[in-house]
């Protein structure tokens, strides 16, 4: 039984994965409802929906999209899964959660006080967050293809190269490409990618 689980990424729907079903004949598609909103939910949800979709499957591949790839590596890198592609991933959130400190004007020190300080850019920072991320690093030794738009806003080219260097995936840029590939053109993009790296 094959099997594609679709993780999506911040705002997003299970329901994502019905774009995949036709670039996957053969495989069952599924999106995974998941609820979590921390690494630490992430870590105690997604195991057992992993499980309990994929029970029976000789072959699972993975497509997750921005923050779901991140929940994804920190849940899943035991599992049996034959390949990954991510898209817009978030491979480096420490740096992420101190670009957006910078961002928000927020040091270390004021946010280990304070706790959690909304932004003015619609994100909660956290300490415990931050800390989490801090104690649980990243091994991720799955075999991956990652497609990154060049104008991603939350992830530098710089930390997806060396992200991809350092595990031995495939990186592939879409020129003016965003974090969020919504439109015609990147949609074309990004199936002409999946396609090709089959």
């Amino acid at each position: 039984m094959k099997k594609v689980i679709y993780i999506h990424g911040k705002n997003g729907s299970a329901d994502e994965a019905e774009f995949y079903k036709p670039l996957f004949p053969g495989y069952d598609v599924i999106g995974i409802p998941y609820k979590a909103e921390t690494p630490w939910q992430a870590k105690a949800e997604f195991p057992k929906l992993f499980d309990k979709i994929c029970e029976g499957s000789d072959n699972v591949i993975l497509i997750a999209n921005s923050i779901g790839a991140y929940f994804a590596m920190l849940s899943l890198a035991e599992k049996k899964i034959n390949k990954a592609y991510f898209i817009s991933p978030i491979v480096d959130m420490e740096r992420l959660i101190l670009d957006m400190m910078k961002w928000a004007g927020v040091g270390e020190k004021e946010l280990a006080q304070r706790g959690e300080i909304k932004t003015d850019f619609g994100e909660t920072l956290s300490w415990e967050y931050l800390c989490y991320v801090r104690e649980h690093s990243i091994e991720w030794h799955i075999p991956t293809e990652i497609l990154y738009g060049e104008n991603d806003s939350l992830t530098s080219l710089e930390t997806v190269t060396a992200f991809a260097e350092r595990t031995g995936a495939g990186l592939i840029v879409m020129p003016d490409g965003e974090h969020w590939f919504h439109t015609e053109e990147q949609m074309r993009f990004l199936t002409e990618w999946l396609t090709k790296r089959r």
